[in-house]
């Protein structure tokens, strides 16, 4: 029988952490509506090097961050690397608005990239070592919640900071404008609101009480989970947490992720997140302009952010909130995720080869956003939170996490390469028998973890990935 639970107390610490992934959407988007101004600015705007890197230092930066964060999360708990990442966020945000040379620009940027890193890792294994089961699921979507709500923020704010740009202006008209001078910093420094309101927050959410069992203060521990859901919840979770942890308490070293039991199991989370990112949604986010070009259109990159993107991510954002701990559960809307985009690229790259380009390309794409924003992009969070063991999970999401940040910076050098090479329709059948590939990892190596305990998600996983 399930005991009353303090919603409101776990929501709230819930929605503390999972101001990292507002963040981590803002500080990721922002830079696509300062680019023309500040490129001007820094005189880089023929430089298609320094153009590139201005924008993938971050991504470098996220590497490292998520890669640290496993062993320093471990060390020293998953609350105090929340309050660095809200601390690298802030300084990030100020110091890019304050650059009037492109190397601390880019030294900044790179800053913010390493917040990231941190708080892609972190929020959502906090929240998913703090949920109770059978929300688990939901809270730790919450985290792409944000991440969707803090794009869609970045975009509003760039478009509501910009001032119009005349047709026909010249780059010296738009470096001497207020855009070029000041607006692109405004837009960073927009950031600075969420980021410290973050710092305060972090605060006073209590420390992870799975980290805390590990560390050996059991009492806190049991204290923490008393207060999410009553005495019996507290009584059994660490019950599981001591079994899980019994004599395997030795200090964790990043290799001990790759030894014996443990290596299918990670092998698997850094398969489910280099698949998120090699899904092809990405691209769509990043080539926008260049698909809907070659598909006949010229939207403006503001009208397909805010309206098309922005939009169609934070609806179907909420129905994977609504479906993730119910009905479906991970493991199905991982599959429909796969399967669903795998079958809309196959016509994608048909219409494309056929030249049926316009409103029917404009659909697909549009269901290609809906389908990832509904399945892959919330649930492979969950996923990655969920699957690892007690005793590594902090250096097994760490892992996780760089192979995703290491996926993305690939796909985003490659990508133009690949596409130029075999065009449009070729890509997108590239990305349709990757996802077929995805849908059919998920069905043979993932098990449905709903409502389960993290304890005996760790039994299951173990016992069908080490036969």
């Amino acid at each position: 029988m399930r005991q009353k639970q303090n919603t409101a107390y776990v929501l709230g610490i819930s929605l503390v952490a999972a101001m990292g992934g507002l963040l981590f959407g803002y500080d990721w988007v922002v830079i696509g509506g300062a680019k023309p101004f500040y490129e001007q600015f820094f005189g880089i705007a023929d430089s298609a090097h320094l153009q590139g890197w201005a924008v993938s230092v971050a991504i470098i930066g996220c590497m490292l961050g998520a890669i640290t964060a496993g062993s320093l999360s471990e060390k020293y708990g998953r609350k105090k690397l929340l309050i660095l990442a809200s601390v690298l966020f802030t300084f990030s945000a100020l110091g890019t608005g304050l650059a009037n040379q492109f190397t601390p620009f880019v030294i900044y940027r790179f800053i913010g990239g390493v917040g990231i890193g941190l708080a892609s890792t972190i929020s959502p294994m906090y929240i998913a070592e703090v949920a109770p089961a059978h929300l688990r699921g939901r809270l730790v979507a919450l985290n792409q919640l944000t991440i969707v709500v803090g794009i869609l923020l970045a975009q509003v704010a760039n478009w509501q900071i910009a001032q119009e740009v005349p047709d026909g202006a010249t780059p010296e008209m738009i470096l001497n404008s207020w855009n070029g001078q000041m607006g692109w910093r405004w837009m960073f420094w927009a950031e600075l609101a969420p980021a410290g309101l973050f710092f305060i927050l972090a605060w006073f959410v209590p420390e992870s009480p799975r980290w805390l069992a590990k560390a050996g203060f059991r009492d806190k521990a049991f204290a923490i989970l008393e207060k999410v859901a009553g005495n019996t919840h507290a009584e059994e979770e660490i019950a599981e947490i001591d079994e899980s942890l019994r004599g395997k308490q030795e200090k964790m070293k990043l290799s001990a992720a790759f030894k014996g039991a443990m290596l299918p199991i990670v092998i698997i989370g850094i398969v489910v997140a280099a698949l998120q990112q090699w899904c092809g949604i990405n691209v769509i986010f990043m080539y926008a302009e260049e698909i809907f070009s070659a598909a006949g259109y010229s939207l403006g990159d503001m009208f397909f952010s805010i309206v098309i993107t922005g939009t169609v991510n934070v609806v179907f954002t909420f129905a994977a909130m609504a479906l993730v701990d119910t009905i479906l559960g991970r493991k199905t809307l991982m599959l429909i995720g796969f399967f669903g985009l795998a079958l809309i690229y196959l016509v994608i790259g048909y219409f494309y080869n056929a030249q049926i380009l316009g409103l029917p390309i404009l659909i697909l794409v549009v269901s290609a956003i809906g389908l990832y924003a509904m399945t892959l992009a919330p649930v492979t969070w969950v996923l990655l939170s969920e699957i690892f063991p007690n005793r590594i999970r902090g250096l097994a999401m760490a892992i996780a996490t760089f192979s995703l940040w290491t996926a993305s910076a690939l796909l985003t050098y490659f990508f133009p390469v690949i596409n130029k090479a075999i065009g449009a329709a070729g890509s997108f059948w590239i990305f349709s028998a990757i996802c077929f590939f995805g849908a059919l990892f998920i069905w043979r190596k993932l098990i449905e973890t709903k409502g389960k305990s993290l304890e005996e998600v760790e039994k299951e996983f173990m016992k069908k990935n080490n036969k």
